[in-house]
């Protein structure tokens, strides 16, 4: 999967303040993520986020 740092993604499962999108901050083995509702921070298993990836929008 071509995700690149930057990256905005949306999840299939919605944090709890609603939103489903998330802006990725870091990538390896976890990927660090900020939700774009709220700001939250979260470092997450890269095979979670492969499965549960349902579309990706590239910042120019």
């Amino acid at each position: 999967m071509d995700i690149q740092v930057g990256d905005m993604i949306t999840l299939k499962k919605q944090h709890p303040c609603g939103s489903r999108e998330w802006e990725v901050l870091r990538i390896g083995a976890d990927f660090r993520l900020r939700c774009a509702g709220c700001g939250h921070q979260i470092m997450i298993a890269r095979r979670i986020v492969e499965k549960n990836v349902r579309g990706i929008k590239r910042n120019a």
